[in-house]
């Protein structure tokens, strides 16, 4: 076997999730790489780090490295060093917090100045879209701005776990290079389904009978 089917076999991915704080980085990576979701926010400091190997068609063993970056590091003097080696950049927003969105361009911005002159892939990724009823941010504009920047465009919801293990699944296949057949793509599209109680009878009281206190005199 030659030396470069062996690097085939074996790769190494850094992906690296930014956006606002509570736009859901931490549940999507935690969904991921550990399929659980914590209900209570919990804000990122810094930087958090979470791992997932995966087989591609070849087969291909991909060890994904996923970075989960904290809202509060924009404009900070780390930034630079936790994007340093990124082949992914994932801007996440939530679709039900309009001014998530809007930052992105910021975010954005500061991710191409310092992944110049590098070969990153970059994409949108709505999340919350299991919140579809309270949804602040439409989805054309969600369209409008992928294609004006040439991104990737991902929904998922972190919480039911729906299209998550099948984005992350997509983007290490796209950088690599390898084709994925639908049944491929269908097996990893995973959504929890929550379970139907159906409501107890309540049976309304039965009325108390009182004795009467009136004598009769015979």
């Amino acid at each position: 076997m030659s030396d470069s089917e062996d690097e085939i076999k074996s790769k190494n991915l850094k992906i690296v999730l930014i956006g606002d704080g509570s736009s859901g980085k931490t549940s999507i990576s935690t969904r991921y790489s550990q399929d659980q979701f914590e209900r209570q926010y919990n804000q990122t400091l810094g930087i958090d780090f979470f791992m997932k190997r995966i087989t591609l068609p070849g087969p291909t063993q991909v060890t994904l490295s996923v970075h989960d970056i904290g809202g509060q590091t924009l404009g900070g003097a780390m930034l630079d060093k936790y994007l340093f080696g990124a082949d992914a950049v994932l801007l996440v927003y939530d679709i039900t917090n309009y001014s998530s969105f809007e930052n992105l361009d910021d975010w954005y911005q500061t991710a191409m100045k310092y992944c110049a002159n590098k070969k990153v892939y970059f994409a949108l990724v709505a999340n919350k879209c299991d919140l579809e009823h309270l949804r602040a941010v439409k989805h054309e504009k969600h369209v409008k701005y992928s294609k004006e920047k040439d991104l990737q465009s991902f929904s998922v919801s972190a919480k039911s776990g729906e299209s998550v293990n099948t984005m992350f699944q997509q983007i290490a296949a796209q950088i690599l290079g390898i084709t994925l057949s639908r049944i491929q793509v269908e097996d990893q599209h995973r959504v929890v389904k929550a379970e139907i109680v159906k409501p107890r009878e309540v049976r309304p009281p039965k009325p108390v009978q009182k004795k009467s206190s009136i004598c009769s005199i015979q």
